[in-house]
């Protein structure tokens, strides 16, 4: 786990002059975003001032969420609007703009993309200047029987969609009959806490329906892939030794970190619990140590100590 790269025996609380030796020892600073500085549309308490002081401190800080809802500069928006007032695009890297990135650069898309999807997702699409098949408004009546199918699809792509329907299962069903269609999901969160102590479904939930519907597997973009610090490093000279991953998710943004060769902390301002790291770290599943993480902090708050200094 990358705990062997980043010094921690796993799980190990951080405090005092740990969190200073920590950040002495590392130059770029990986934050999820939600549930680790924001929750909804309130800044986790601190968060906006570590990120500005890291960046004094001469740290490059990047983001990356799985998050596909918006794009990156929807994103700076909200940033601004919390507080974080030093954010810039080119740090923002969603499970969006590297859905888009994928396949305008690495699988060089010959084709349109057909989309299971937010709005988010297809300004990035079109920004990298890649095809969308447009979806029609189904007429009364229609069925899958009868519906246009685009003959230029050569990829489906699914992310998070609160307007899902059967149609558009049905759809991507039979564009994936042809195995020469690529099939990408912008990331497997199952699902999303609401206020109020509800759910939403995640964009993992229904790339499970495509893929039990169409027998085929996707290939995930967002974390826990690596592919979304591939693209980081594509821009930036980034070192993973020397990279730190801030995550709340342990299926997700902890095993990101380890399969990156990151040193990773759990934040507990999100979705995963102490008591679901130390389970992970005491199993004897080598895949499931590898979502325990080296660190543990109550809130990235606990930065503001060492970083005051």
């Amino acid at each position: 786990m990358a705990g062997a790269a980043g010094g921690g025996r796993g799980c190990v609380t951080l405090r005092g002059a740990q969190i200073r030796d920590l950040l002495e020892a590392k130059h770029n600073v990986l934050f999820d975003c939600d549930g680790v500085i924001w929750n909804g549309e309130t800044a986790v308490t601190g968060a906006p001032e570590v990120v500005s002081l890291l960046k004094k401190r001469g740290k490059r800080v990047f983001f990356v969420t799985n998050n596909c809802t918006r794009p990156r500069e929807n994103y700076v928006q909200k940033f601004n609007r919390l507080g974080f007032t030093d954010v810039v695009e080119e740090e923002i890297f969603s499970s969006a703009y590297c859905s888009a990135a994928y396949l305008r650069d690495v699988a060089r898309v010959q084709g349109k993309v057909y989309v299971i999807g937010c709005g988010g997702v297809m300004k990035e699409l079109r920004d990298a200047g890649v095809p969308v098949a447009e979806e029609e408004d189904a007429e009364p009546g229609a069925s899958i029987y009868t519906c246009p199918l685009d003959p230029d699809v050569k990829a489906v792509l699914v992310g998070y969609d609160e307007n899902f329907t059967f149609m558009k299962l049905a759809k991507a069903c039979c564009y994936l009959r042809s195995p020469e269609c690529l099939f990408l999901a912008t990331d497997p969160d199952p699902w999303h806490p609401l206020r109020g102590g509800r759910v939403t479904p995640g964009s993992g939930s229904l790339t499970a329906a495509l893929e039990t519907a169409s027998s085929r597997k996707a290939t995930v973009i967002g974390k826990p892939s690596r592919f979304m610090f591939d693209c980081i490093a594509s821009q930036f000279d980034v070192d993973p030794a020397r990279s730190l991953m801030i995550g709340d998710r342990l299926e997700t943004d902890v095993l990101f970190g380890s399969n990156c060769g990151l040193t990773t902390v759990l934040t507990l301002t999100g979705v995963s619990t102490l008591e679901e790291a130390l389970v992970f770290r005491d199993s004897q599943e080598p895949q499931q140590k590898d979502c325990a993480p080296d660190y543990v902090m109550e809130s990235v708050a606990d930065f503001l100590q060492a970083l005051d200094e």
